[in-house]
């Protein structure tokens, strides 16, 4: 069931993303023929007044298609509310209507979570630190035996304390002990491990294992005291979490070598959302508010293929009074669809490969 919670809020966001796009265009007089959920053979669809909605067997994807350039289509290639025909303002309002579809629908489940769950007001700790996420394959952890959902009880007979001190505790010593074996004692369900894992070392001459780390316990709520309150933290949180997130494209820019191996497909995304939705149901919140602002990001980025490779042909269209040659616009939109293609096949079999559950069978 945690599978298929984390698949259905990737099909939500996707969802999300294109129904900005669609209203965008339909509230505006644009014509719209097709709007689909999912890629590849059709489930279900219907036919309406003006628009054909679908929805298809591979639900990671969908589309929302124009007739400017479909030759079955019986509008006249000079009819005023083609999308092609309109003015460069109203192109953009609908191309980037998907991005902030997608700001705006975070900032909302972060305000519901708030409202549903309540507000933090505190920490029921206990003794170690979580691990939610194993980075990658090649990480110490990993090589080590640690897996998603594990506890670090000690470290060299040493116990962390049932405190928020446990994690800085335990980077201290991960950081100051590179290339040199530690002793750990993990609780995997309700199992007691030892096992011995050895810090890689980074470029600042630290080590590093490469997990993500949790406070160990239960999180205490309380009610809010107004609505203000929730629209205010909600602010915070969605702002906290753009900034996390364009700090994390800018590493991966910067320190490409490094970081490569944290870039996640859709498998991936899955598999965290279903970790997520073991350990803690609220916490899909947060995982929903997190992927969606990242779609966002990731979409506005000026790539061929992408909403920000179409706002940047316009933003060129605006400064030079007419539009790109079509043969440029679609050499270089068919270059970026085979490459975005190509990159999403390649995390979708590395990811698939690396699941515990693929691993064990290939043992």
């Amino acid at each position: 069931m945690s599978v298929l919670a984390a698949i259905a809020i990737l099909a939500l966001l996707i969802f999300v993303h294109e129904l900005g796009h669609f209203l965008a265009a339909r509230l505006q007089g644009i014509h719209v023929n097709r709007f689909s959920i999912g890629f590849g053979p059709i489930l279900w669809k219907f036919q309406g007044a003006r628009t054909e909605y679908a929805l298809r067997a591979l639900p990671l994807g969908g589309f929302v298609g124009f007739p400017d350039d479909d030759p079955e289509s019986e509008i006249p290639p000079d009819d005023v509310d083609l999308l092609r025909n309109r003015p460069v303002l109203d192109r953009v309002i609908v191309i980037s209507a998907g991005v902030i579809a997608n700001l705006v629908f975070a900032y909302l489940v972060l305000a519901l979570q708030f409202q549903l769950v309540g507000i933090p007001d505190g920490f029921n700790y206990e003794p170690g630190a979580l691990v939610p996420q194993v980075i990658s394959n090649d990480s110490a952890a990993a090589e080590a035996g640690i897996k998603a959902g594990d506890i670090i009880l000690s470290v060299e007979g040493d116990r962390l304390p049932a405190s928020d001190a446990a994690i800085p505790t335990l980077k201290e010593i991960i950081e100051t002990h590179a290339q040199q074996p530690l002793d750990l004692t993990i609780k995997r369900g309700g199992e007691v491990l030892n096992l011995e894992i050895t810090p890689h070392l980074n470029n600042e001459g630290k080590g590093f294992i490469g997990v993500q780390l949790f406070p160990n316990g239960d999180p205490v709520y309380r009610s809010p005291q107004h609505i203000g309150e929730i629209w205010q933290l909600a602010a915070n949180e969605f702002q906290d979490i753009i900034y996390r997130t364009v700090q994390g494209f800018s590493q991966l820019i910067l320190n490409f070598g490094e970081t490569v191996n944290q870039v996640a497909g859709p498998v991936k995304i899955v598999e965290q959302g279903a970790n997520i939705a073991n350990s803690n149901a609220n916490n899909l919140f947060v995982f929903a508010a997190i992927v969606s602002i990242n779609l966002a990001i990731i979409n506005i980025l000026p790539l061929p293929a992408l909403d920000g490779g179409q706002l940047a042909f316009l933003m060129v269209e605006g400064v030079r009074g007419k539009p790109l040659p079509t043969s440029i616009q679609d050499g270089f939109m068919q270059t970026g669809l085979v490459l975005l293609l190509g990159l999403g096949i390649f995390l979708i079999i590395r990811d698939t490969t690396q699941l515990d559950v693929v691993q064990q069978f290939l043992e």
